[in-house]
Formats: structure tokens, C-alpha cells, sequence
């Protein structure tokens, strides 16, 4: 996926993208969203509501202000719209939001187990912690406000109680990865849970270590 892509055609493959994998919950719904930056992060190029990922063009993607307020696209923006530009706002490392129901991160989501540091490359990757969002009704400006209580982490992924899952990155590349990496902890996560034997959490020295380099970065 080039950077050089208009940002609705990267909001569309991504979608395409996550869709056919099953990321979404299943591949002929509409359920959750994507969304990137666009002009100089003064506008947001989001998935439309109601509207199959199979039946998706280019055309069809919004292109909504800062307030919300549509500039490109005749079908409504996600209903999510308000969550994602929070999410802009708060987080200026971030240009690019994947809102997904994949499946072993619903789980977690399900009984509220956040995914402590488990493996090197994840805790490169995302963070030391993919923690918890409250749960609030979908779409509502209370889901969007537990959202952005837990972005000052920095971290790369999030559960959404009782939800679903938010990947982030600098681009939409990354967004991907987080969301395939975070699909592969929540999977390993959940079947050792399954095993009723103590998890080996990575000790503090490495999680640090691994984290070294983002705090460098900022």
C-alpha cells in the first residue's frame, strides 16, 4: 500500500483488506471502520455506515472535517466518525484508525482482560499493555470520551469492553500490522489462559528495553 495513494483509496484497500480476512466480525457486513488523515490532518477520510466492504468503491468513502461536518461522499460517514477524530486530536503520532471485531481480541474484550507484555516483537510493536476502553453504547460521544481516557499510553492497540478492538499508526501500514499483531497475542493470550497454568509475563528489563527506543523517538 504506497503512501503516495490518495487517503480514500487506502481507507478503501485497508478496508477490502480487512474484511476479506475477517476482521470485521465477517465478510458481508458492514461492521466496524477504518479511517486516515487527509489534508494536513485537517480532515478524515472514514469508511460510510450501513454499507458491505464487498459493495464498497472509492467514491463511497467520506471525507468529513474536524467537526464532524461531511465534505466528500453522498452516504453518511461510520457512525464511529467523532471516535476516530478524537483520536486525531489526541494522538499526533497517529494518521491512520482501524476499528475492528476480530475474533480473539472480542474475546478478551468479552471478559474484560486487558494483554499484558508477552513476546519481544508485540512489545516493540504496540506497547507493553493493550489495555481496556469501558464500554459505552457504539457511536455514542461517552464511547468516544472512554477512548481518548486511555490514548495517553502511546500504545499502538486497544480493546473495546464488550466490543471490539482499535489498531492505530503513523500510517495506514501500520494500523494493519497492529491489528494482525494484536490478533496473534490475543490468540496465543487466550488459549494459555485456557491452560489454567501461570503466564510468563516478559520481565521489566525487557519491556524496557523494547521501549527505549520509542521514548527516544519522542
Amino acid at each position: 500500500m504506497g503512501r503516495t495513494e490518495h487517503p480514500k483509496e487506502q481507507v478503501l484497500h485497508a478496508a477490502c483488506w480487512l474484511s476479506d480476512r475477517g476482521y470485521f466480525g465477517g465478510t458481508l457486513g458492514s461492521g466496524g471502520n477504518v479511517s486516515m488523515t487527509a489534508s494536513d490532518r485537517q480532515a478524515v477520510a472514514i469508511t460510510p455506515s450501513g454499507l458491505a466492504y464487498t459493495e464498497m468503491t472509492v467514491d463511497d468513502i467520506c471525507i468529513v472535517d474536524l467537526k464532524q461536518g461531511q465534505l466528500e461522499g453522498d452516504r453518511p460517514p461510520s457512525m464511529e466518525a467523532g471516535m476516530h477524530i478524537g483520536i486525531y486530536r489526541q494522538r499526533p503520532d497517529v494518521n491512520a484508525v482501524v476499528h475492528t471485531h476480530q475474533l480473539f481480541a472480542s474475546v478478551l474484550a468479552i471478559i474484560n482482560q486487558p494483554i499484558p507484555a508477552l513476546f519481544d516483537e508485540i512489545t516493540a510493536q504496540i506497547g507493553p499493555r493493550v489495555e481496556i476502553i469501558p464500554y459505552a453504547v457504539s457511536g455514542s460521544r461517552q464511547l468516544a470520551r472512554n477512548v481518548n481516557s486511555r490514548l495517553d499510553n502511546g500504545c499502538g492497540c486497544y480493546i473495546i469492553q464488550n466490543h471490539g478492538a482499535l489498531s492505530l499508526g503513523k500510517d495506514m501500514a501500520t494500523a494493519l500490522k497492529n491489528a494482525e499483531l494484536l490478533e496473534k497475542v490475543a490468540q496465543v493470550y487466550y488459549y494459555a489462559l485456557c491452560t489454567g497454568r501461570k503466564i510468563g509475563h516478559l520481565p521489566e528489563d525487557a519491556v524496557q528495553h523494547w521501549l527505549a527506543p520509542c521514548k527516544d523517538a519522542t
